[in-house]
């Protein structure tokens, strides 16, 4: 009884993991509040990287059509110099230099981040990233791909690595900067999670060695199993409805989430 307890309390952390991680609200830190309500504690490295995949898997998924044109219009480019693929070629490599700040950072600090993280932290974070999206709510921006600049790249990028401070949505971060540098919500989006795919891999490889050496890997096969499903299912359509939202102009609906948990967790924490 108490296994299949604490299973099902893996498919609620899971639901959660995958609901919040395209959302600007910071999956991080519902994590860490779900496993609080539920009295799991602090989940491991290991399972950070289990549904951290599991999210990762969901948008490649999403975005597959993208990104198979994105790769081969650029070797095509590199290969023959075609200037009809040249604009893929250039967002490619945007993604690249928006990835370095985050990926510097991260491997500088990953210890700090795993330390810091604290409930009073996530709800300032939360309040900081609310007064953020009340503050782009109405900017219309006019960039598609083929207009961005390494300028836009370095600052979205700069944007990414702001997230790594524990409770800073990465979604949240770099769609303000996007918005913010005047790119379209659909740009911004699609530049958003194209450049979390060369993060979260990075993450996937790096915590590697962590996930083959995890002691209790039989024991917690069915629970993980089970949060890795929850997790890749409610991502891909979480990323679906948030899609809708952003085309929709709405994105504003998330300060008021954000300032609501934010309180609560000051509240009650």
């Amino acid at each position: 009884m108490e296994d299949l307890l604490f299973t099902l309390k893996m498919i609620v952390i899971g639901l959660v993991q995958g609901f919040t991680e395209p959302i600007p609200v910071s999956s991080s830190g519902h994590v860490m509040i779900a496993s609080e309500l539920l009295g799991l504690g602090e989940q491991g490295f290991t399972f950070a990287i289990l549904t951290n995949t599991a999210s990762l898997l969901a948008i490649l998924l999403i975005y597959r059509h993208d990104i198979m044109r994105l790769a081969t219009n650029s070797i095509y480019y590199v290969k023959k110099k075609d200037t009809r693929y040249k604009s893929d070629f250039r967002f490619v490599l945007f993604i690249v230099i928006g990835t370095i700040p985050a990926g510097v950072l991260g491997v500088l600090l990953s210890d700090w981040i795993a330390e810091s993280i604290s409930m009073t932290v996530i709800a300032i974070m939360l309040f900081i990233t609310g007064l953020a999206l009340w503050t782009i709510r109405n900017m219309k921006g006019t960039k598609g791909e083929k207009d961005l600049t390494t300028k836009d790249a370095w600052i979205v990028g700069l944007g990414q690595a702001v997230a790594l401070t524990p409770g800073i949505s990465r979604s949240g971060a770099t769609i303000i900067s996007s918005i913010a540098v005047g790119m379209k919500q659909e740009t911004a989006l699609r530049f958003s999670f194209m450049l979390y795919i060369p993060i979260s891999l990075g993450g996937v490889v790096l915590g590697l060695s962590d996930f083959i050496n995890e002691p209790n890997k039989a024991d917690l096969a069915v629970p993980y199993l089970a949060a890795f499903i929850s997790t890749f299912i409610m991502s891909y359509f979480a990323m679906r409805w948030f899609m809708g939202i952003m085309k929709n102009g709405r994105l504003h609906y998330f300060t008021y989430y954000c300032f609501i948990v934010g309180i609560l967790l000051l509240i009650f924490f």
